[in-house]
């Protein structure tokens, strides 16, 4: 699961996230390591676009929270990857922004589950500063190893085989003919 900060113009248009320029470098950083969009599930902290695509206020985050909670609970991720400040500190609780927290996996409890979390910089960012996208590349290269599949260059786990089931042997011929069997 990725979740991001708000709808942006086309997003709110569409009622589809990440639709506009960092949803096509998004899907381009997903299919980078195996993935597409319809393997994740895409959602935004607030639900519709704030007023000149100011930055949300807390009362705006904390009327769409219970949303964003209840879809967690839903999809029941694995992992739920942060895009950018505003996910990042509302997800992991704390008041640290994306610059101090940005790929430190940590552990958490989101919608009564579970999760690995994991912020990262918001694709938007790379639009901005081009250097950005390296730096994404390397964090979504990550991905597949905290969802348990082999990064690139790593071979598969061996999974362990079954216990060869030995073919039933027919009973003597005498014991069919006593009624036995």
């Amino acid at each position: 699961m990725l979740v991001g900060e708000a709808p942006a113009f086309q997003e709110e248009q569409q009622g589809v996230p990440f639709v506009g320029q960092a949803g096509k470098l998004l899907e381009r950083l997903l299919a980078g390591i195996g993935l597409s969009r319809a393997d994740v599930y895409i959602a935004n902290v607030l639900k519709s676009r704030p007023p000149g695509n100011r930055d949300p206020q807390p009362d705006e985050i904390s009327a769409c929270e219970g949303y964003l909670f209840r879809q967690i609970a839903l999809i029941q991720p694995k992992l739920v990857a942060t895009l950018g400040n505003f996910a990042t500190k509302l997800l992991s609780g704390k008041p640290l922004g994306i610059t101090r927290v940005h790929g430190q996996v940590q552990e958490t409890t989101l919608g009564g589950l579970r999760v690995v979390l994991y912020p990262i910089y918001h694709p938007a960012a790379a639009l901005y500063t081009p250097a950005m996208l390296r730096v994404l590349e390397e964090d979504f290269r990550r991905i597949p190893q905290l969802l348990g599949a082999p990064g690139e260059g790593e071979e598969p786990e061996p999974q362990p085989q079954p216990e060869p089931v030995a073919a039933p042997v027919a009973p003597p011929q005498a014991a069919v003919q006593l009624g036995l069997f």
